[in-house]
């Protein structure tokens, strides 16, 4: 019950947000976003129709049906036909006239809105909805089919508008999809290590102590390298904060400056020790022998 209050809290936030970077900065001064929404608003621009009732019948959501849980369907639902009451009924005023500003915030706004919507399990935009359908049935990425649907519609923006306002909207398409993944993944970036190393015991223990995460350690059967063949060795497997990535290099170098790293990008990290850093408390439970007596803190 909790987790549906927060849910469809969470939700009505995102529906909110999405609504003021519409009706405070888009739709006034006729700027577009990619997607469904995009097409609703060039849609309106060109026949005159409500935006409101527009945005119900572009948003794909009859492929929802067949793509997407019957959970997430009707969330979705609801939060469209929110979006579209909202808009119809919300009175504010345009605040600046300034196209840098309207491209900017509306994104802002409306990125925020998607984002928030999206990580609470309910789909604000249509185009999504459209790329997961074509990629099940298809193959093609969601990526592309998305790319591909926004080309389209700001071509014909170009066309039937103007190219100054499809340069804007494609400005303020940019930074509702940045604003979007920050809404989704966090604002924390994260990378993954895997360090092999002749001196990984010794690393394993500073990175412990000095940076507090949390690793995995493999055991190495074998390899080959510029050394010639090697034997057993242990790999380490951590995932760190991107702020401590200068650190954490500069610990491994001071045990063994030839260690093979291999850095990746962490998309999602779920349990695990990460957001919660090792504390001197769980390091005597884990690795007593860690900690001399000169230890007090991390």
């Amino acid at each position: 019950m909790k987790k549906i209050v927060s849910e469809t809290f969470q939700i009505s936030v995102g529906v909110l947000l999405a609504s003021i970077g519409l009706k405070v900065f888009l739709l006034p001064n006729g700027f577009l976003d990619g997607g469904a929404t995009g097409i609703a608003i060039l849609l309106s621009e060109v026949t005159g129709v409500d935006i409101s009732f527009l945005l119900l019948f572009v948003s794909f959501l009859f492929l929802a049906w067949y793509s997407l849980s019957k959970r997430i369907f009707t969330k979705s639902i609801v939060s469209i036909v929110a979006l579209a009451i909202m808009i119809h009924y919300e009175n504010f005023e345009p605040v600046t006239d300034d196209k840098l500003l309207i491209a900017i915030f509306g994104g802002l706004f409306l990125g925020s809105g998607i984002g928030l919507t999206v990580k609470n399990g309910a789909v604000l935009d249509g185009s999504e909805i459209l790329g997961i359908f074509i990629n099940e049935r298809y193959g093609i990425s969601i990526g592309k089919v998305i790319l591909v649907f926004n080309v389209i519609l700001f071509s014909v923006t170009a066309a039937l508008l103007s190219i100054e306002v499809a340069m804007y909207s494609i400005l303020t398409f940019l930074i509702t999809a940045k604003v979007i993944d920050l809404m989704i993944e966090g604002f924390e970036d994260f990378v993954g290590l895997m360090i092999v190393s002749d001196e990984s015991l010794a690393i394993e223990q500073s990175l412990t102590k000095e940076i507090g995460v949390g690793m995995t350690i493999y055991k190495a059967s074998s390899g080959f390298g510029k050394r010639g063949e090697q034997g057993e060795k242990q790999i380490i497997h951590t995932v760190i904060n991107r702020i401590d990535i200068r650190k954490t290099y500069n610990i491994i170098d001071k045990h063994d400056e030839s260690a093979f790293i291999i850095e990746f990008h962490v998309n999602d990290i779920k349990s695990g020790i990460l957001r919660k850093y090792l504390t001197t408390e769980s390091l005597k439970t884990l690795k007593p022998q860690w900690l001399d007596k000169k230890t007090t803190s991390l």
